[in-house]
């Protein structure tokens, strides 16, 4: 429900990784990037509004909903995580458990999903259909 959200509000580079065995915390990591403050804001009040309604659940808790360069909803099993471009660059999440198994978004409903060319190659997607 979360990527699929993102994705309504033109979220890009969604990563679902399960997380569980690695962390302990949480199950599963959604991780996106929206281009600037304004898309953060509308991607993390949309999956917020989305997993209300859909999932019956609210966060338990949010940071970065001040600065908006990442934001992290944590829902107790899922943690999602919308950054902006530069500062997604720079901490690599998604590279910190590179050997957990990625979940592919076409199992939450996503058909097209828009990857850069840094996060085609972690998910080994060829360059030549990158959007």
């Amino acid at each position: 429900m979360a990527a699929r959200a993102a994705d309504a509000k033109k979220a890009t580079d969604i990563v679902i990784q399960q997380v569980r065995e690695a962390l302990l915390i949480t199950d599963y990591f959604v991780i996106v990037t929206g281009a600037n403050n304004r898309q953060v804001d509308a991607i993390c009040a949309f999956v917020e509004e989305s997993l209300r309604l859909e999932g019956n659940v609210k966060p338990q808790g949010r940071e970065g909903t001040t600065e908006l360069s990442w934001v992290l909803l944590d829902y107790g099993d899922i943690v999602v995580h919308v950054f902006q471009p530069e500062i997604r660059d720079y901490y690599r999440l998604e590279g910190l458990w590179s050997d957990v198994p990625i979940i592919d978004v076409s199992e939450a409903g996503i058909e097209a999903p828009v990857y850069s060319e840094r996060i085609a190659r972690l998910l080994k997607i060829p360059l030549d259909s990158v959007q």
